[in-house]
């Protein structure tokens, strides 16, 4: 193991603070909250099948979507956390209906921060041990500190992130975030409870070999992504393209950023607007993959770009290896002119 593997997550906040535009040690407090709350969600996940945290709990999320119980303890353990640490204002979470103001401290209003989370990405998985993770986005509140947070706080485009990160419950757990000075990957030595610098400076390449897509849906794809599944299924000698799709972002993104490769969900005839949600999902993962030299856009359009009207939107999904979500567009753009 080099000397730089031994770099605690908590050291690395700490020695990169100064990258941080508005530094002032708020920001490495709320990392730390983040990393606290992901090792307790871990120990959970950890138990799944021993303990009774698996399964539906009857109820539906404001995507009307079936809670898992998982769902609603990462949900819980995340905002107790993040409301503990006084540095955020306010928390937008995929299983809520609305933000959450936080006013649990005397100094909430003075906060600058807020954070839209996705606690448990993949949860129906969790019951067939297959891997799920967290998503988490931190933004600088628009509104006058000292007052109560506003919903224009969380609406605001992907460009202004200030962080944005996953945690992948695996075979390791790792802790995968960005400040906007590249991408860095720590995983949790679960002996001594301490995250390790283990992946500096993540990078996608350039193009890759995996595409990544429920095929399932294909006869309700729009034309340009029937198109490009097409091309990466033809037999050449230079494309030898791999379908592998687990059904978790943030385990499908973690594959595609070490080995190469692109992800899509697409809008469809029942989803015309596509599934996955941009503030507590796609922002984020888009922040990741251009930091680590890939591309992230809705099949016509930089993700980071989109202004969002609700907390909940959906919107289509092409992110992955820059040369393959290009190629991607193309055909898009080809099969859907745009005036």
């Amino acid at each position: 193991m080099s000397e730089q593997s031994f770099q605690t997550l908590g050291e690395f906040i700490i020695d990169k603070q100064e990258d941080f535009l508005y530094s002032t040690g708020e920001l490495s407090r709320l990392l730390s909250a983040i990393r606290l709350a992901s090792k307790v969600v871990n120990r959970q996940v950890n138990k799944a099948g021993i303990a009774d945290i698996i399964g539906k709990v009857g109820n539906q999320n404001i995507q009307g979507e079936e809670q898992q119980k998982l769902d609603v303890l990462a949900n819980e353990i995340f905002i107790e956390a993040l409301s503990q640490r006084e540095v955020v204002c306010g928390i937008a979470s995929e299983e809520n209906d609305d933000f959450i103001e936080i006013n649990t401290h005397s100094n909430a209003h003075l906060s600058k921060y807020v954070v839209l989370i996705d606690p448990l990405d993949g949860s129906s998985n969790i019951d067939v041990n297959v891997s799920v993770g967290t998503i988490f986005s931190i933004y600088r509140r628009v509104s006058e500190p000292g007052t109560p947070v506003v919903l224009e706080d969380f609406l605001q485009k992907g460009v202004n992130q200030i962080a944005a990160g996953y945690v992948v419950y695996g075979s390791s757990t790792m802790i995968v975030y960005t400040t906007g000075n590249g991408v860095n990957g720590f995983t949790l030595d679960p002996s001594l409870g301490t995250y390790y610098l283990s992946h500096p400076n993540m990078q996608f390449s350039r193009t890759g070999n995996i595409y990544s897509i429920n095929e399932g849906n294909y006869v309700h794809f729009p034309q340009g992504v029937k198109d490009y599944i097409k091309f990466c299924q033809k037999e050449e000698e230079d494309r030898p393209y791999t379908s592998r799709y687990i059904g978790s972002l943030v385990s499908d993104f973690h594959r595609n950023m070490i080995k190469g490769g692109i992800y899509i969900y697409p809008s469809t005839s029942q989803s015309p607007t596509g599934k996955l949600r941009l503030l507590y999902e796609c922002n984020p993962m888009a922040f990741l993959a251009e930091q680590a030299g890939g591309k992230c856009t809705d099949g016509f359009q930089r993700i980071m770009e989109i202004e969002p009207t609700e907390l909940h939107q959906r919107v289509p999904f092409f992110c992955g290896s820059y040369d393959m979500v290009e190629k991607a567009e193309e055909f898009m753009k080809n099969a859907h002119p745009q005036s």
